[in-house]
């Protein structure tokens, strides 16, 4: 059998990934099911990664205004890095691998190698937490990573890149059309054919040109291939759409958390305000008694 590959950037939502919170799309009778393959804090991460080579940035700086403080806020603060960056695979999708199919089992099995994989190819890519959710309608991992070069002349020898760990794996960028992400996507979808073919499951993508075709087959050929890439390019678009789906439900629930509390406040004003009057009332019929 064929299945596609589909390798898209996240938002980062810990909150989504770990399930502090529950979306919409999501059934919670079977959050039980997700799997957690790597989970650890961010900010210990950064103090493990980065802690030694600030230490010597500081020691450095005779000024003390050029010192930094805490590198996790400094990039957090910053337009150019992120403090971390998501990647969320999936083999197939709702119609062929959908959860509770054989399909779905296979591809989970797949995903778990992949992510030890990950983390096995891309040493500066610093895996902090890897989750497989089970609980929407096709499986996919959410593998979230800090990016990082060593070496550096400026700044901090060991800092956030992604384009330095990037370029560590040989991806250098060739313009917009062929960035080094393009290109370090390329190698991880490669990576993860490989991966599937373990499984008896071969990778479903477009098909290369031929020059010796003829006329009509090229055009039959290429005819198959636009529908093909608009299949994908349809599945990229399902699981933005669940992605998008997934940020309306959280921001409708801070929303009914936030209505809630502002209930409440008033709720305890009223009966402040109550108790006030109350008393005012009591001090005057006490004043008039006197």
């Amino acid at each position: 059998m064929e299945r596609t590959i589909s390798f898209m950037n996240g938002e980062g939502s810990l909150g989504h990934n770990t399930r502090v919170f529950i979306a919409a799309n999501v059934d919670a009778d079977r959050t039980k099911n997700n799997i957690t393959l790597v989970h650890e804090d961010l900010k210990t991460v950064y103090h493990k990664l980065f802690d030694d080579s600030l230490k010597k940035y500081n020691a450095k700086q005779k000024r003390k205004d050029r010192q930094i403080k805490n590198y996790y806020d400094k990039i957090s603060r910053s337009k150019q890095e992120k403090l971390f960056y998501e990647v969320i695979v999936q083999i197939g999708n709702r119609d062929d691998t959908g959860v509770g199919s054989d399909a779905a089992d296979i591809a989970v099995l797949a995903l778990q190698d992949y992510v030890e994989l990950f983390i096995s190819r891309n040493p500066q890519l610093y895996v902090f937490g890897a989750y497989i959710h089970m609980d929407e309608e096709t499986p996919h991992v959410h593998i979230d990573f800090v990016p990082f070069s060593t070496d550096n002349k400026r700044g901090l020898e060991t800092k956030n890149s992604l384009r330095g760990a990037l370029a560590s794996r040989g991806f250098e960028s060739e313009g917009k059309g062929n960035t080094e992400w393009q290109q370090w996507s390329e190698a991880e979808k490669a990576d993860i054919a490989m991966i599937m073919q373990k499984y008896g499951i071969g990778w479903k993508k477009l098909d290369t040109h031929n020059p010796h075709l003829s006329v009509l087959d090229y055009k039959k050929q290429k005819r198959s291939r636009e529908v093909k890439e608009l299949e994908q390019e349809l599945e990229d678009i399902g699981v933005v759409i669940e992605l998008k789906e997934e940020r309306e439900a959280r921001l409708d629930a801070e929303i009914n958390k936030q209505e809630v509390r502002i209930k409440r406040e008033c709720e305890e004003a009223e009966k402040t305000l109550l108790m006030v009057n109350s008393l005012k009332e009591k001090v005057y019929e006490e004043g008039k008694s006197v």
